[in-house]
C-alpha cells in the first residue's frame, strides 16, 4: 500500500462464525470491482460453537483472500478463540487486533480499536472493557503532538446517542443499547469512519461535524456505520467497501471539506461545546472541586479538579505501571473539557500549574500528565521529574525571599496533586512551619508522624492506602495515614493559619477565586519570572 495512494477497504459485521460465507462474498466482490486492500470485521467473528469450517482456517487448508483484521470476543463463550489478548494472528491471513489499540500501516492508515462490549468492573471481564480501558486507548492518541483525528475507529459496540441530530436507525434504541464510553472514545478520536456491529441491522448514519460553526476552525466530518450479521435473512448491508486516503497524506482544505447534509456532532451537549460528561454513568461525575488547566502547546490538554473530588476507593494499581488515564478522570491530558491559562511549565512527565484560587499568587501544583493517584504509584521516571520541578521551585522561592512547603492528600481524589505553596521568611522557620503542622494536627487528633528524611513512601505505605502528607524545604517529611473523616483542607487550613501566612479567610479556595483575566495576567507573570529556572525549556 503506497503512502498518498487510495485505499479500498471492505468492513463487515457480524461473522458469527460464517467464515467460508464470508470469503465467498469478498471473492465475488473483488471480481465484480478489483482489488480491495485488507478486510475490517467488527462485531461477533466466532460463533458460540466452533464450526469445522473454522478448522480448515486454521489448519491452512483455507485461506483468506484478502488481509483480514478481526476484533476480539463479545461474549465468555467466544474468548477462547483469541489466545493473545494483545493480539496475534489466529490464521494466515487473519489477524486478530487485540483487546485496544492502535493499528498503523505503511500507507500511514491509522486504524483505532477496541474490543468488547461495555463493563462497569475493573478490570473488565475478558470479553468487555471498561472506563480504564477506553481512557489508556484515548490517552495514547490524545498526547500525540498534532493528533487531529483518527482515519477510521472499530468497535463491536454501538456509541451512545449516535442517532442524536440525525436520521433514524429504525428499531435500535441507541440510549439503551449504545455504549456511553463508546460515544466518548468517538467524540475524542474523531475518525473519519466509526464501524460497529452486533445489533444486526444496517445503519449509516448522516455524516457530523468535530467543530461549532463559526466558532472553531473547521475539521473533517465523521461517518458512522453500523454493519448486519453476514447471511442474514433479511438481507441486509453486512459488507460495506469504500476508498479512503489517509489523513496524513491529505491537503488540509481537501480533509475539511463539509458535505451538503452534514448535521451537528451527535456526542456534543447543546450549547456546551467540547463537553461529555453527559455521555458518562451518573457515578462517575465529579462534585464541585477547585481545577487547575492545561497549556496551548500541548494538542488536548484539560481542565481537571485539584481539591475535593468524587469519594471513592483508592486505586489498586501496583506502583510503576504505565501512566494512563480513567475516562472520569478530569486532572488527565485527555479529559474532555479544557482551559488553558494557568498552566505554566509542562515536562515530559508532569505539568506544573498555578493552582485555582491559590493561598497566593505563586501557589503552584505539580502533577503528572499520566494518570497516577499518589506519590506512591509513580513510576521511577516520574518521580526524577516530580523532584526536578521541586528543586526548581526551591531555587526560584528562594530568590523571592521564601521557602516551599509541599503536601500532598491522598484521599478523596483520584489524581496525584503535589501542592506548593512559598511561605515568606518573615512569616516563620522550617522549624515553626513544622510546630504548626503539629500543633494543629494534635488539636484535631491526627497522628502526624515523622519519617526519615531520605525516605520515600514507597517504603512506609502500600498503593491504595489513604495518607497525607508533608515536604518542608529542609527535607523533613510528615506523615498520616487517613483513617476516616479527615478534613480535606487540613494543609492549606494549617498553612493559612495566623502560626503562618495569617490569613485564615483564605483557607478555602472557594473564597479565594479570581476572575480569569486576574488568573491569566498571574500565569503570565509566573511563567515569565520562572522560566530561568525552568528546565523544560533548557536544552
Amino acid at each position: 500500500m503506497a503512502p498518498g495512494r487510495p485505499l479500498r477497504v471492505l468492513a463487515c459485521g457480524d461473522v458469527q462464525g460464517k467464515v467460508a460465507a464470508l470469503f465467498a462474498r469478498v471473492q465475488a466482490a473483488q471480481r465484480k470491482s478489483g482489488a480491495f486492500d485488507l478486510l475490517l470485521c467488527v462485531g461477533d467473528f466466532f460463533g458460540p460453537a466452533q464450526d469445522s469450517e473454522w478448522e480448515d482456517y486454521q489448519t491452512g487448508a483455507k485461506k483468506a483472500p484478502i488481509q483480514t483484521y478481526v476484533l476480539g470476543a463479545n461474549s465468555s463463550e467466544t474468548v477462547r478463540h483469541f489466545p493473545d489478548v494483545s493480539g496475534c494472528e489466529l490464521a494466515e491471513n487473519i489477524i486478530y487486533l487485540g483487546r485496544k489499540g492502535v493499528f498503523s500501516g505503511a500507507s500511514g492508515l491509522q486504524i483505532a480499536y477496541l474490543s468488547g462490549t461495555e463493563s462497569a468492573e475493573e478490570p473488565a471481564p475478558a470479553h468487555c472493557f471498561s472506563a480504564n480501558d477506553v481512557a489508556d486507548l484515548r490517552a495514547s492518541l490524545l498526547s500525540t503532538s498534532g493528533f487531529k483525528g483518527v482515519d477510521i475507529l472499530l468497535t463491536s459496540s454501538w456509541p451512545k446517542a449516535v442517532d442524536t441530530f440525525g436520521n433514524s436507525p429504525g428499531d435500535v434504541d441507541t440510549l439503551q443499547c449504545g455504549s456511553g464510553l463508546v460515544s466518548l472514545l468517538a467524540a475524542c478520536l474523531k475518525p473519519r469512519y466509526h464501524f460497529a456491529a452486533l445489533q444486526k441491522v444496517y445503519y449509516e448514519r448522516l455524516p457530523y461535524r468535530n467543530h461549532t460553526v463559526l466558532q472553531e476552525p473547521a475539521q473533517h466530518v465523521s461517518r458512522f456505520i453500523a454493519l448486519a450479521n453476514v447471511g442474514n435473512a433479511e438481507k441486509r448491508k453486512y459488507l460495506y467497501a469504500f476508498s479512503i486516503v489517509p489523513m496524513s497524506s491529505m491537503a488540509a482544505a481537501e480533509l475539511v471539506k463539509q458535505p451538503q447534509d452534514v448535521t451537528e456532532n451527535p456526542y456534543r451537549r447543546p450549547g456546551g461545546g467540547e463537553s461529555y460528561a453527559h455521555l458518562l454513568p451518573d457515578t462517575k461525575k465529579d462534585s464541585p472541586c477547585q481545577f487547575f488547566f492545561d497549556l496551548s502547546s500541548r494538542p488536548t490538554g484539560r481542565k481537571r479538579p485539584v481539591e475535593g473530588g468524587r469519594e471513592g476507593q483508592q486505586s489498586k494499581r501496583p506502583p510503576g505501571k504505565a501512566p494512563l488515564p480513567t475516562a472520569a478522570c478530569w486532572f488527565c491530558l485527555a479529559s474532555p473539557e479544557v482551559e488553558k491559562h494557568l498552566v505554566v511549565s509542562i515536562g515530559t512527565h508532569c505539568y506544573l500549574a498555578l493552582a485555582k484560587g491559590g493561598l497566593s499568587p505563586d501557589h503552584v501544583l505539580i502533577l503528572p500528565i499520566g494518570h497516577y493517584q499518589s506519590m506512591v504509584e509513580l513510576a521511577s521516571e516520574v518521580v526524577d521529574e516530580v523532584d526536578q520541578y521541586k528543586s526548581a521551585l526551591k531555587k526560584f522561592f528562594k530568590t523571592k525571599g521564601k521557602r516551599c512547603v509541599a503536601y500532598e492528600r491522598n484521599y478523596r481524589s483520584q489524581h496525584l496533586q503535589l501542592q506548593v505553596v512559598p511561605v515568606p521568611h518573615d512569616c516563620g522557620t522550617t522549624e515553626d512551619i513544622k510546630q504548626a503542622f503539629v500543633t494543629q494536627a494534635e488539636e484535631r487528633r491526627i497522628e502526624l508522624l515523622e519519617i526519615p528524611e531520605h525516605s520515600v513512601l514507597k517504603q512506609i505505605v502500600q498503593p491504595g492506602t489513604p495518607y497525607f502528607y508533608v515536604e518542608l524545604d529542609n527535607g523533613e517529611k510528615l506523615f498520616h495515614r487517613v483513617g476516616k473523616n479527615f478534613p480535606l483542607q487540613f494543609g492549606r487550613e494549617v498553612l493559612a493559619s495566623e502560626a503562618i501566612l495569617g490569613m485564615p479567610g483564605r483557607a478555602d479556595w472557594r473564597n479565594c477565586q479570581a476572575e480569569r483575566e486576574e488568573e491569566t495576567a498571574a500565569a503570565h507573570a509566573f511563567r515569565q519570572a520562572f522560566e530561568p529556572f525552568d528546565f523544560t525549556q533548557m536544552d
